[in-house]
């Protein structure tokens, strides 16, 4: 017992943990790296909100038109619409100034409008595709429970049993009958 005793004694003996030592070597402390992560969180929220918490007015009149275009351009057309169905000659008359316009400035308008729009676009294409994975992925257990709901014994209505796990004595009685 004295050998085995030295060794627990050498381990983990005079407060410390030789075993938990040499681990951490090779892999991090996951408390210590989480309080690490936490820190650094918290000093970089510190810091966007010393600089963006207090805002002028010019960043908040800024902001607030940078919110104005999409919802202009959007009413607009549907102002458009709205306005040839009223009144066509108006509508009309403004149409022939339209043809005025240069291709060039045709080109730099239709030029800003895709980057604008596109940026938008993108990004919802982005989301589109995490939420179109994310349904696959719950593609066999779909099956599953189609499958289940079609094999039931009651064609009217859903067999209790396609939700695995879920004990309910009520139905279990109605079924019985």
């Amino acid at each position: 017992m004295g050998i085995i005793g030295n060794l627990f004694s050498m381990l983990f003996g005079s407060g410390r943990n030789v075993l938990k030592e040499t681990a951490e070597v090779f892999r991090p402390n996951a408390e210590n790296d989480a309080q690490r992560n936490h820190t650094a969180n918290a000093a970089v929220q510190a810091q966007f909100a010393a600089e963006f918490g207090h805002k002028g007015w010019f960043n908040q009149l800024v902001d607030a038109l940078n919110r104005l275009p999409r919802p202009m351009m959007a009413f607009g057309v549907i102002g458009l619409f709205v306005s040839a169905m009223t009144d066509p000659i108006w509508f009309a008359a403004r149409m022939q100034g339209l043809v005025l316009v240069p291709d060039a400035l045709w080109a730099l308008w239709a030029i800003i409008v895709t980057f604008y729009f596109g940026a938008r676009y993108h990004a919802k294409a982005l989301d589109f595709q995490k939420d179109a994975a994310r349904l696959l992925a719950q593609a066999p257990q779909v099956a599953e429970n189609i499958r289940k709901l079609r094999n039931a014994n009651t064609p009217d209505i859903a067999n209790h049993d396609v939700v695995e796990g879920d004990e309910n004595p009520a139905v279990d009685e109605w079924k019985a009958r």
